[in-house]
């Protein structure tokens, strides 16, 4: 089987978030696929059925579960096969693009509603704007970009809170970024995520209201860093973003 490893939502290697990428050709083991998963360690593995005509089925592992939606080893997949592709998944069809050196992504719009969350074990002595949930994850927002920058959770406390997946904002402190984020999920067993697609189907609903437009740009400020262009239309984000392949190879077992 091919495998290869790819940086998502960078246009240089060694930043933006990696993923590992194995195409088959026929359905795989769910034991064998998380297994495959943690012996890469990435943030998530995907596993994308090339086998067939017509829609490709695509899953996405982390080193401990699989995962209903993974933005950025969509990417990475599209990215290796080219053209336009659809994919079945747990979350319903994808269709995504690469072209001219870019990757889009067409995902499902979830924004977040307000929640009476308490963060301030997790998060202590930071101040929130908002607290909410949107369907698997926490999201707060404050007022200042550094407080997002400098953030260092309780991972444990978070592991045990809900679903262990908080993702906090703040308006962009840089020219062309609309929004910064941090994405933490150590309840799937990553403590930071370094850039997480998925999570801007959340922030891109809210940061539109909030802004007044569709069009909008986000970094997240993970230590690797990454970007993120959306566009909000209707209950879809269109994600946008660009990958580098870092290396290709076989994947023997």
């Amino acid at each position: 089987m091919r495998l290869y490893i790819v940086d998502a939502f960078t246009s240089e290697a060694f930043a933006g978030n990696s993923a590992g990428v194995v195409l088959l050709d026929s359905p795989g083991d769910a034991g064998w696929m998380q297994s495959v998963a943690a012996e890469l360690k990435h943030a998530e593995t995907a596993f994308v059925e090339v086998g067939g005509e017509g829609p490709k089925s695509l899953r996405w592992f982390t080193p401990e579960t699989e995962v209903d939606l993974c933005g950025h080893a969509t990417l990475a997949t599209t990215h290796v096969l080219g053209g336009e592709q659809t994919f079945t998944t747990r979350s319903g069809e994808l269709r995504c693009r690469a072209e001219d050196g870019w990757v889009s992504m067409d995902f499902p719009s979830d924004p977040p509603r307000e929640s009476d969350d308490d963060l301030s074990s997790i998060l202590p002595g930071v101040s929130f704007d908002y607290v909410g949930r949107s369907l698997q994850n926490l999201f707060a927002v404050v007022d200042d970009a550094a407080v997002v920058r400098s953030l260092e959770p309780d991972l444990a406390g978070l592991r045990a809170h809900w679903t262990g997946r908080l993702m906090v904002t703040a308006p962009g402190d840089v020219e062309g970024i609309d929004f910064v984020t941090r994405f933490f999920a150590p309840g799937v067993g990553i403590d930071e995520d370094p850039v997480t697609g998925s999570a801007h189907c959340v922030l891109a609903p809210y940061w539109a209201a909030r802004l007044g437009r569709d069009e909008l740009v986000g970094e997240q400020a993970s230590a690797r860093g990454g970007i993120v262009h959306m566009n909000l239309e209707g209950d879809r984000v269109l994600l946008s973003g660009q990958a580098v392949t870092v290396a290709s190879g076989e994947l023997h077992v």
